[in-house]
This record gives C-alpha cells, sequence and structure tokens, in this order.
C-alpha cells in the first residue's frame, strides 16, 4: 500500500453489498439512523487505524532506530530550544 494521507472525505460512494445483523439492522433503522453514513464512518476509522498499525509495524526498526539515536545524541537542535 503506497502512503497516502488517508483523506476519504470527497471519494465519491460506491455501492456494496453488505450482510449485517439482522436484529441489529432493524434496530438501527428504528432509530432513525443512516446506516449507510455509520457504516462508512465506523469502516473509515478502522481502515485508519488498520492503515497505521501496519504502517508501525512494517516500520518499527526505523522508529527503534531513530529513537536509539535521539537517546544517544539527544535532539539536533536541542541546544537552541528555549524551553
Amino acid at each position: 500500500m503506497e502512503f497516502c494521507m488517508l483523506r476519504f472525505e470527497d471519494a465519491p460512494k460506491k455501492p456494496a453489498n453488505l450482510s449485517l445483523n439482522a436484529e441489529v439492522l432493524a434496530m438501527a433503522r428504528e432509530l432513525g439512523m443512516n446506516v449507510s453514513k455509520t457504516v462508512d464512518a465506523l469502516l473509515t476509522e478502522e481502515v485508519k487505524r488498520q492503515y497505521w498499525a501496519r504502517w508501525q509495524a512494517q516500520n518499527q526498526d526505523a522508529i527503534a532506530s531513530y529513537n536509539a539515536r535521539i537517546e544517544q545524541e539527544g535532539l539536533p537542535l536541542d541546544a537552541f530550544r528555549s524551553f
């Protein structure tokens, strides 16, 4: 998967067939929920969560190396910080 900013707001909608728990679907409709909008929002958040979890796992060696370097050498411009 290529790096992306994970901004989906302007993406076009595409129909999809889903199989949902019948009782949950009935209750959602009874509550007046927009099922498509709710599923879209929840799926978007889950995609982002899994994307970044995968990114972190794939880059754990580089992250650990960077953290070790900062631990050893300090931040590059630390001497110029006023806080």
